[in-house]
């Protein structure tokens, strides 16, 4: 059984924030995979449910006429992953959500709760943190647009307030056209597992493809919020692909900017060692996606 005070099937964002105003003690749920999981552990419990879950306003995924990709917050992993535009323009992103849990989780769970969730190892963060994606809020105050660089405050907490509604996320065309990317997870399991550490790079090749022209790396479970290694990007830039130095330095640099910790899924040691060599081999696995030759022997 649930503890909750009550559940409300809101019929569109106006009318859900317009409950969440009304009822201090109450939150937004959509899929339910992370908010059930908090209420059946006692830490929300007697909250009121508002649920968005039905919302066509919030499901789907299309391309602007700039060009810029919109996905909407209660797109399911399942939906997005399968998506013809996320496989042609984001498949990086793609292949990243259809690591989350089983089948019925990928099928339940929405990008919009796995983001405002807050959680570092949240499979869908890093690769969107690379790909500079804005985050569209509204609330009683309207609507308001949040770089997601900008989203997190620290580990589980974010800018969003209790009673906005996270409606999509826009990827400008600039952020992903001729990028290619890679999402590494790591886990003690193949499935069904949550983030040891998550890597992921975009690249962009110079036309003779044998220099990067331009490169982003984030992590997820590095440091307290999804980051970004700018230090190891501004490294690689401009840098041929048969420099010998160019894995090595690129890795040393990420880690430098990340701050691992202990936990019971790995050691703060081990995660350094994660950090290194998940940076080589996702940069490698970019470039040649993206038409390079790089040697790199394990």
């Amino acid at each position: 059984m649930f503890d909750v005070s009550f559940i409300y099937e809101a019929k569109d964002v106006k009318d859900a924030i317009k409950k969440l105003v009304e009822n201090e003690n109450s939150e937004v749920i959509s899929g339910g995979t992370d908010v059930l999981i908090r209420v059946r552990e006692g830490k929300d419990a007697g909250m009121g449910l508002v649920s968005i879950h039905n919302i066509a306003e919030l499901k789907g995924v299309k391309k602007d006429s700039d060009g810029s990709i919109i996905i909407g917050a209660g797109t399911s992993f399942h939906d997005i992953a399968y998506n013809e535009i996320i496989k042609e323009c984001l498949p990086s992103l793609g292949e990243a959500v259809d690591t989350v849990g089983g089948p019925q989780v990928r099928e339940t769970a929405t990008i919009g709760g796995n983001i405002c969730n807050g959680a570092t190892s949240a499979d869908s963060a890093s690769t969107l943190v690379a790909l500079q994606a804005d985050i569209v809020l509204e609330g009683p105050n309207g609507e308001r647009v949040v770089n997601i660089k900008d989203f997190y405050t620290g580990p589980g907490k974010t800018v969003r307030d209790r009673c906005e509604v996270c409606k999509c996320f826009k990827i400008k065309k600039e952020n992903y056209e001729n990028y290619y990317g890679y999402y590494f997870k790591y886990g003690k399991r193949k499935s069904l597992e949550i983030a040891t550490l998550g890597c992921s790079v975009l690249v962009k090749l110079n036309a003779s493809k044998d220099a990067i022209e331009d490169v982003k790396i984030a992590y997820g479970v590095a440091a307290p919020t999804p980051s970004r290694a700018y230090k190891a990007e501004e490294f690689v830039k401009g840098k041929k692909l048969d420099d010998k130095n160019l894995l090595d330095g690129f890795a040393e640099l990420a880690l430098s900017e990340m701050k691992p910790r202990d936990s019971w899924r790995a050691s703060k040691e081990f995660r350094e060692q994660l950090i290194k060599e998940m940076a080589k081999r996702s940069l490698v696995n970019s470039i040649r996606r993206a038409g390079g030759k790089i040697e790199y022997y394990v």
